[in-house]
């Protein structure tokens, strides 16, 4: 694994990442994925047909997947309600709480589990603490949480140099 501050690996969005080869060869039977600009946008609220055709080849696959959250609004356990999903949400990522909620709950072992956020700060930084794996996306948009925005500016010169 590497430093706390780099992925595993990065994509450019989650369908890019193949079940098969991404997931099931390296040895992950478990996904636990953001939800904000990871699975969908902040910008409009959809999950696009891609990343639903990706939840459905995870499924097919017999690859758990968990959403993961620190956002505490009603439309999240909408989403994981529709998507037919567990969440966790209010994660308060990266504090490892969230994650080991998450891990107990998909009866789950870090060793085979990979976190995908769209977040160094959280999502990532967060995972590597508990020796989770992690795959880093782009944000699906640029609207972000004012304070998110602010950090994204650190997080692209840390991903630069890694």
């Amino acid at each position: 694994m590497k430093g706390p501050f780099q992925p595993d690996a990065y994509f450019a969005r989650i369908s890019d990442i193949h079940v098969q080869r991404d997931l099931q060869d390296r040895g992950i039977a478990t996904v636990l994925l953001d939800i904000d600009n990871t699975l969908r946008s902040r910008a409009d609220g959809e999950v696009p047909a891609d990343a639903r055709r990706w939840l459905r080849a995870c499924k097919e696959a017999g690859v758990g997947v968990c959403l993961l959250s620190n956002n505490w609004h009603g439309n999240v356990f909408d989403l994981a309600e529709e998507l037919d999903l567990p969440i966790v949400a209010k994660a308060m990522k990266p504090l490892p709480s969230g994650y080991i909620v998450a891990l107990r709950n998909m009866h789950a072992r870090a060793r085979t589990t990979v976190v995908v956020g769209d977040q160094l700060f959280t999502d990532i930084v967060g995972a590597k603490a508990l020796g989770i794996h992690t795959y880093m996306v782009a944000p699906l948009g640029e609207v972000d949480l004012p304070h998110m925005a602010a950090l994204r500016h650190v997080e692209r010169a840390l991903v630069g140099n890694a």
